[in-house]
């Protein structure tokens, strides 16, 4: 038995003088409060009750044992209930990682109405696109497209990511609209340096794949949005997540291309660790994100 359950047991029977109407308050047996009392005593290697037919009275070993059983139970309950404010107030710094044109884009956004609903927590937000360990690299969460890798981390959807293969209206007025995605031209790739190519097995992406290797792509680089001015440009094609060429094509400065090909739609993923020890200040900010952006983001609305 846990020596703290042996503890809590003694006081109240100090506290009722009485082992039958400690085992009452206790909701227990009478053998089993003398039991535990027993064990307190044998680890203690002290008497801690001088006991009669009538009355039990606490030897001076008991008084001792009582001062400081209350002082570490009190303690004990402080510390509860100061993690319990804890837990259930949203306060506190996150650090978060998150994608650069995404964050650049929408988040920043998000986390201005965060801040506005949830004034006492702070986010301390890192930017990069490239593939991070969240636990490692001490991240309370990170926000990420595609597919969980690690068994050991949670994925909460916080929305729907829809992918577009764009060019110009300059460049379909040169070279014409491509009808099949054999007819990319591999000059004319615009590829995004952290482009999974085994991770899906659509004819466009294997077409796409193909022609990086067949010649080097016009440019590579590792932001959409550095990409995505460029097709404006007439320079190529390129695919890219419609919360990033979503408003060009709004606009009219870049035209779909091979929608029947498109691979399919993939999430955005608030990933991170300890299922069951999320704080609350990550709690009410997961929940937050995932109700700013809906299903449905309002990109492609």
């Amino acid at each position: 038995m846990d020596r703290l359950t042996l503890l809590k047991t003694f006081v109240v029977v100090a506290n009722e003088g009485s082992f039958t109407k400690a085992a009452v308050r206790l909701d227990t047996s009478n053998q089993l409060v003398s039991k535990y009392v027993a064990q307190l005593e044998k680890h203690l290697d002290a008497r801690l009750f001088n006991r009669t037919t009538r009355k039990i009275h606490l030897t001076e070993a008991g008084r001792q044992c009582l001062q400081h059983a209350n002082h570490i139970l009190e303690s004990i309950n402080d510390m509860e209930s100061q993690l319990g404010l804890f837990n259930t107030q949203a306060k506190g710094t996150l650090h978060v990682s998150a994608p650069v044109s995404f964050s650049t884009l929408h988040l920043a956004g998000a986390i201005g109405a965060f801040h506005h609903a949830h004034p006492h927590v702070s986010i301390n937000l890192q930017l990069n696109d490239r593939k991070i360990d969240v636990i490692d690299e001490g991240f309370d969460v990170a926000i990420r497209a595609g597919h969980l890798a690690s068994s050991s981390l949670v994925a909460k959807k916080i929305t729907t990511i829809n992918l577009a293969l764009c060019v110009s209206p300059a460049y379909l007025k040169k070279y014409g609209r491509p009808l099949h995605p054999s007819d990319l031209k591999p000059e004319h790739y615009l590829e995004y340096s952290y482009v999974n190519y085994d991770n899906n097995q659509s004819e466009l992406i294997a077409a796409l794949k193909a022609n990086a290797q067949k010649s080097p792509p016009k440019l590579t680089a590792n932001n959409g949005e550095v990409l995505t001015n460029v097709a404006k440009q007439g320079e190529g094609y390129v695919l890219q997540p419609t919360f990033i060429v979503g408003e060009a094509l709004k606009k009219g400065e870049l035209v779909s291309i091979l929608d029947e090909y498109i691979p399919q739609s993939i999430a955005l993923y608030a990933v991170y660790p300890h299922r069951k020890l999320i704080s609350n200040k990550l709690r009410v900010f997961i929940d937050f994100l995932c109700n700013y952006f809906e299903d449905t983001p309002f990109w492609d609305r």
